[in-house]
């Protein structure tokens, strides 16, 4: 803007401020001065002279305030239009230097000449104008197309080569996205899972941004800023709630307590759970995990029931704290239906895979479910691999915290699969589960770029098909997987295994020595045939043990004086070690 224009303002000899009041000050002084010249002793003057007095002074107050008034509207008019030809002058010189002054304020604007400062948002607003200029508009409209991963890849990282207009300037704004969120949140962030998706959640959401801003040049729609669009996705995510986790973790702890009543709300020796938690028949009253009464009773309710049910009070803490950070944070990152179905087909799919190779144990809980979790999120990271280890986009606290979630995962999945060795609980639910988790995670977690760039140009429709199919790939093959594995499973007599030493997957004898706690044979799940003395005393003086190999033992138990059902029913697996030629139903 000219020097002329811009110090012009009240204080200057011409301006219609000044003119009134110079005009206001004289008319004063001559009133005052009038006054003073009168003698206190004069007469007044006659009516006449006076109303003609007055009708003069009357006329000349008009008449200069009119002429006052014309001054002025020629002066705001003479103003209003050298400030616009200004402003048109200035509006041009940043349309033609708007890529030089690109790396400065991450749109491509150039600054204002304004004097006064402004806020962040009609900084905002003023580089999104001056990016929508005739020149950037005709560069998106001519090149305005779907690009790759790779290219969106290539494009962030710091020795990126040239890049195509289009693609640059949404690369721009992309980072200068990241930069305004840096200066909102600094360096806080939670750590762990919640932290990675967090961040994951952070750069989904700058890109789609820089995509609307993209979207709103090519057709010439009013600009929304960064501020605006992130104040939006914030009260969006402040619904999103993870309300099927917090469901899970509501019904798993409500059917711990319900187990624990059925079982008279006694803790059984950890000799028998070392987990702190109910007896055997209390579990499988409540809904556990039988090969025999799934195949057999046709219960195939079983599969989806033992979900909710927990060995014991270590079992329920460990599964409930896991649930609750890593379920929650792929629900809020996700959606409530892909968090489900993350959570149940792998928990399902594992109990199928755990009954057809382990028939003769029973389980319980919802391991399957959380390790479906966990492949979902080793899904998500491997997806996104390159964005959260990308240099130019994470600095090395980002990147150390990444490791460190990967870090965490990886213990527990140890955690578990330690679990997993002991009653009731078997790693082979775990591993289906993982495995199942991992399959439904490559088609249900989407990549970063694929809503920004798209995986293909547009009108390609080989490439379109060949990567929806790609996409549910995952999701077709657990399907089919769990068809054919119930099929499996209802061939199947209930007893056999397929793979005698898969037990060992799922179970370690503990402690070493000849008195353990528990072991890894067939005995736990023989029966007997009681008889009680004629006496009426209620003793038990002998059983038939069925051992696992099909042999019929007669046994006298008289001198163990058990006079209940369930005291003979705890101490069959040791009758049968004893007895029996040999503990295992096949060899």
């Amino acid at each position: 803007m000219p020097t002329s224009n811009s110090k012009r303002g009240a204080g200057s000899p011409d301006s219609p401020i000044m003119i009134e009041e110079e005009a206001r000050v004289q008319r004063d002084q001559r009133d005052q001065r009038d006054h003073r010249g009168r003698p206190l002793n004069a007469s007044k003057p006659s009516s006449k002279s006076s109303k003609a007095s007055k009708s003069s002074t009357t006329e000349a107050i008009k008449t200069r305030g009119s002429a006052l008034l014309n001054q002025m509207n020629q002066s705001v008019k003479s103003l209003a239009q050298k400030a616009k030809n200004a402003t048109s002058s200035t509006n041009s010189n940043s349309s033609s230097n708007a890529s030089a002054k690109a790396d400065s304020d991450g749109t491509g604007s150039s600054q204002s000449s304004s004097h006064f400062p402004q806020q962040p948002r009609q900084q905002e607003q003023q580089q999104a104008r001056s990016a929508t200029s005739p020149s950037s508009s005709s560069s998106d409209n001519t090149e305005f197309r779907k690009y790759t991963v790779k290219e969106l890849i290539q494009s962030l990282d710091e020795n990126a080569s040239t890049l195509p207009p289009a693609l640059e300037r949404r690369v721009r704004d992309f980072k200068m996205a990241q930069q305004k969120r840096r200066e909102k949140q600094g360096n806080s962030r939670p750590w762990g899972i919640f932290g990675l998706y967090q961040h994951l959640s952070d750069i989904r959401q700058d890109l789609e941004w820089a995509e609307d801003a993209a979207w709103r040049r090519q057709h010439k729609e009013p600009y929304l800023s960064w501020t605006d669009f992130e104040e939006n996705a914030s009260k969006d995510n402040d619904y999103n709630r993870p309300w099927f986790t917090y469901s899970v973790v509501l019904i798993c702890s409500i059917m711990m307590v319900v187990t624990m009543s059925v079982n008279d709300w006694v803790f059984e020796p950890l000799a028998i759970n070392p987990l702190l938690g109910p007896s055997s028949e209390a579990l499988l009253e409540t809904g556990a995990r039988s090969t025999d009464l799934i195949v057999n009773e046709g219960q195939w309710h079983r599969l989806l029931s033992p979900i909710l049910l927990h060995a014991g009070l270590v079992h329920f803490a460990l599964n409930m704290a896991a649930m609750y950070y890593i379920g929650g944070a792929v629900e809020k990152s996700h959606g409530h239906a892909s968090a489900a179905v993350l959570f149940v087909v792998p928990a399902v799919g594992g109990n199928i895979l755990s009954a057809i190779c382990l028939p003769q144990y029973i389980s319980v809980g919802a391991s399957g479910g959380i390790f479906g979790l966990i492949g979902g999120c080793v899904a998500d990271i491997s997806l996104n691999w390159d964005l959260l280890f990308l240099k130019s986009v994470n600095d090395k606290k980002d990147r150390w915290r990444h490791m460190m979630v990967l870090f965490w995962l990886a213990f527990d999945i140890f955690l578990n699969s330690l679990i997993g060795l002991t009653p009731f609980v078997d790693n082979f639910t775990h591993l289906g589960g993982f495995l199942y988790g991992l399959l439904c995670g490559l088609s249900t977690i989407e990549k970063l770029a694929v809503n920004f760039f798209g995986l293909s140009q547009k009108g390609d429709k080989y490439d379109n098909v060949k990567n929806t199919l790609l996409r549910f790939m995952g999701l077709i093959v657990s399907v089919i997987a769990i068809m054919i594995t119930t099929g499996i499973l209802a061939d199947s007599d209930g007893h056999t295994s397929p793979c005698h030493g898969c037990r060992y997957i799922s179970c370690v004898p503990f402690p070493p020595g000849d008195d353990k706690w528990w072991y890894c044979d067939d005995c736990d799940g023989v029966q007997a045939d009681l008889f009680v003395s004629i006496s009426g005393s209620g003793l038990y003086t002998d059983i038939d043990l069925t051992c696992p190999d099909g042999s019929i033992k007669d046994i006298p138990i008289a001198e163990d004086k058990l006079y209940k059902r369930s005291d003979v029913r705890r101490a069959l697996p040791g009758y049968c070690r004893e007895h029996c030629d040999s503990v295992f139903i096949n060899n």
